[in-house]
């Protein structure tokens, strides 16, 4: 369904380095603002699809990106965008908050 080249995380492992305060990320929420309204991964940072290309200079292609979405589509094409402008340290959530909920975790309002 997607390019070889993305590197998935699934909802367990991600939970794992959410938790894990060695583990240095940033989780990032491409969803628009009333969907990520409904709850988000802990600790994820609102960046909407549709701005992320103006918003580009605020992430560090140094840091480890997971990108979340409702599915995971939307945050595939993040993913390949972010590989495009040099980022090579990203990841896609498999399955997205979708998959999120279906593992048994919960939602968080964002910060």
């Amino acid at each position: 369904m997607f390019a070889n080249n993305i590197r998935e995380i699934d909802a367990p492992e991600l939970a794992q380095w959410v938790n894990d305060e060695d583990h240095k990320l940033r989780v990032i929420d491409v969803r628009q603002m009333q969907e990520i309204a409904t709850g988000t991964v802990p600790g994820a940072e609102p960046l909407p699809l549709h701005t992320l290309p103006a918003r580009i200079h605020e992430l560090s292609s140094d840091e480890k990106l997971v990108i979340i979405c409702r599915s995971g589509a939307r945050s595939a094409q993040a993913c390949m965008f972010l590989q495009q402008q040099g980022f090579s340290n990203v990841y896609n959530l498999k399955g997205g908050m979708i998959g999120w909920m279906q593992n048994g975790l919960s939602a968080h309002q964002p910060a």
